[in-house]
């Protein structure tokens, strides 16, 4: 292929070659995805109909699984189409959807952890002035923030990526579109383009993490002065299924992009995207209604 005019679609990767592995690839996800939208979607119509919890920290948490459904219907039925009808590919207008979606999601997400850090610390450390500093128009312009730094990311990147001159053949070792598999199709040295407009990227995400940790020393130093035994554990149950969250969407991300590639492999590279990818949209629903009794008590009264 002599650049990427020529392309019509991309080869993903299979998760297996066999037609047995590949059914068991899509009921496997079919049932991840599945619990995915019923957990995220239990948490927004909780929130949404009771008024107890239209406050800050839980319209932050709406948001979180708007995104989180969002993110997963990104990539999981693509995946399981192409496993259900034994196939390997993806137009090149869906495959540019793709990354913009999955650009767009991921940073709207980081942006919003980072925002929902900034209120635990508000709220633990501040209390005084919580009210003042969050109230109903400061939350939306957080949220609106959020999602436009995620808009913009997603715009800039798949701009950035599908300029580039495509000649190295169609195929992406990843089950999902994703820039670094794209940009080794890339036959221009332009591609140096990207690869700086990614270390900007990843020096904002750190930027963001160095937030959250300072946030959470804060946090935890107000806490551990709290005298009662029963404010720290309620403050406790606001916040470590906050940290979990955080935790768990970042280690998974930075090990897909960091590990060394003496240790890298399609197979690895398959696994990894999966923790990052997948398993975080299917798994916060679970960390937040486990930790947090609010929550739980507003969710058995709208099923009950």
């Amino acid at each position: 292929m002599s650049n990427s005019s020529s392309i019509t679609q991309f080869l993903l990767l299979p998760f297996a070659d066999t037609r047995e592995l590949q059914l068991l690839h899509f009921w496997l996800f079919l049932g991840i995805y599945l619990a995915a939208l019923l957990g995220n979607g239990l948490i927004i119509t909780t929130i949404a109909c009771d008024q107890h919890l239209h406050t800050p920290m839980y319209f932050f948490l709406l948001n979180l699984s708007l995104l989180d459904l969002g993110s997963i219907s990104t990539t999981v039925p693509k995946s399981m189409a192409n496993s259900l009808w034994d196939s390997r590919a993806i137009s090149y207008t869906g495959c540019a959807a793709q990354v913009f979606h999955v650009c767009f999601f991921f940073g709207a997400e980081y942006s919003l952890l980072t925002v929902m850090s900034y209120d635990r610390y508000i709220a633990i450390c501040k209390p005084l002035h919580y009210g003042t500093l969050l109230g109903s128009r400061a939350c939306v312009h957080m949220a609106v923030s959020a999602w436009a730094g995620g808009f913009l990311n997603g715009l800039i990147h798949t701009a950035n990526t599908f300029s580039l001159p495509l000649c190295k053949g169609n195929a992406l070792d990843q089950f999902f579109c994703e820039i670094p598999q794209i940009l080794k199709l890339s036959c221009s040295d332009t591609y140096l383009r990207e690869i700086w407009l990614l270390v900007v990227s990843v020096l904002v995400l750190f930027g963001c993490f160095l937030f959250i940790i300072l946030s959470y020393v804060q946090i935890f130093r107000a806490v551990l002065r709290i005298p009662s035994e029963h404010g720290r554990h309620k403050a406790f149950s606001t916040c470590l299924p906050h940290l979990a969250v955080v935790s768990l969407f970042i280690i998974t991300v930075m090990f897909a992009y960091l590990k060394p590639p003496s240790i890298s492999s399609s197979s690895m590279d398959l696994v990894v995207s999966v923790l990052y990818s997948v398993v975080p949209p299917a798994v916060n629903p679970l960390i937040y209604s486990m930790r947090n009794q609010e929550l739980k008590d507003a969710l058995w009264k709208l099923i009950s």
